[in-house]
């Protein structure tokens, strides 16, 4: 997987939309996929929290190192068996399980290093996405771009309706699914195609983002 070439600012994301979901009183995080640690380190601030990462690119790594509290470089599957038991407030994945060969074993086995009332918040894209489905249904057209729903990187593909059953099939009680980062089609793109804007509302957003904490 090329991850060297992605677009300038790929791994400097606030991702401010994401704090939203951030419980006041969380004071030990998790970030999984945690870039060069600026959303981290927006933690940080907002929570006065200690705030762990882990990131695969080695280069961002050394980054992140600079600002958290602890950083492993490398694939998350590697380093679950060395997080702290029963030990995160709150473990983000922001735009992180679509890129992960089995993201369900992933999210089962995370349990194990949540507090008693520890959450799992996630920002997912959403293969619905009005712009994207009117790529693959009315331009017949199903091509891997740099970034976005259909980063080349990504190896699953998620929908508002699947991110919900990933999360209940794995005995997770889910507290908040929203979309996030939406928008609404153009009127020309309307009138262009107006049979397709019988649209349900789950195609107007980019990402879902979900909070669960274990049943």
């Amino acid at each position: 997987m090329d991850y060297n070439n992605k677009p300038e600012g790929y791994y400097k994301n606030v991702r401010h939309e994401m704090l939203h979901f951030l419980p006041h009183d969380a004071k030990k995080i998790l970030d999984v996929g945690c870039a060069e640690g600026v959303f981290g380190m927006a933690i940080k601030e907002r929570n006065n929290a200690e705030v762990w990462g882990i990131e695969l690119m080695e280069n961002h790594a050394i980054e992140a190192k600079k600002v958290l509290d602890k950083v492993f470089t490398g694939q998350c599957e590697h380093f679950l068996d060395s997080l702290p038991k029963n030990y995160f407030d709150v473990i983000y994945f922001n735009d992180v399980l679509e890129h992960m060969v089995d993201p369900y074993s992933i999210l089962n086995t995370i349990k194990m290093n949540l507090s008693k009332n520890g959450l799992v918040i996630s920002s997912i894209p959403n293969l619905r996405y009005y712009k994207i489905f009117k790529e693959l249904y009315f331009d017949e057209n199903f091509e891997y771009k740099e970034e976005g729903v259909l980063d080349k990187t990504h190896l699953r593909f998620f929908t508002k309706k699947s991110i919900r059953k990933m999360y209940e099939n794995l005995d997770y009680k889910i507290i908040s699914h929203v979309g996030i980062n939406g928008d609404k089609p153009k009127k020309s793109f309307v009138y262009k195609f107006p049979e397709f804007f019988k649209i349900k509302e789950d195609m107007k957003h980019l990402q879902f983002a979900t909070v669960a904490m274990k049943s």
